[in-house]
């Protein structure tokens, strides 16, 4: 997160919401089902995991966790646990505090600005390296397409070989 006030600006907002305490291999949030829950970390490190696979590691003050399925209003697409002694704001029916708070919507929308911009860097990295593939590293520029243009229907990812059980 850039350091332009905006964090510093969060966690005082925060200020009114239970501050909740995990220990080590504790989980904030479970991929699956969903909560309208949202943490936003104080302090301490976490692991997102996306079934097995570690996809961050995460130990900066203000990174918010269970932003996507409070936007979206459906199941959290990753598991979010302590790595360390964590401390984390909960937020309760965290749809309709998006919905009402732009201060909390701005970060949120700056958050996922950034992701989506690593994303489409480093497929369009993909796409110069595997241009000439006919193979499923051809179809980058495909995923590359539908992350930049398409705003609707949302894109079905993973292979052909196996589909991922939890979508």
């Amino acid at each position: 997160m850039a350091d332009d006030g905006s964090v510093g600006a969060v966690l005082a907002y925060c200020d009114g919401f239970p501050l909740d305490k995990f220990k080590p291999g504790d989980v904030l949030l479970a991929e699956g089902p969903a909560t309208d829950r949202m943490f936003i970390l104080a302090a301490g490190e976490v692991e997102v995991m996306r079934g097995d696979t570690q996809v961050a590691a995460i130990a900066m003050p203000g990174a918010i966790f269970g932003e996507i399925a409070a936007l979206l209003g459906g199941r959290h697409t990753a598991t979010v646990r302590a790595v360390t002694e964590v401390t984390a704001f909960r937020v309760e029916n965290a749809r309709a505090l998006l919905q009402s708070h732009r201060e909390i919507s701005f970060h949120v929308s700056s958050i996922l600005a950034r992701r989506l911009t690593d994303a489409t860097t480093y497929l369009a990295d993909l796409k110069r390296q595997f241009a000439d593939r006919a193979d499923h590293l051809g179809m980058v520029d495909e995923v590359l397409d539908a992350l930049v243009q398409r705003q609707r229907p949302a894109v079905s990812t993973g292979s052909a070989l196996k589909a991922d059980p939890r979508l």
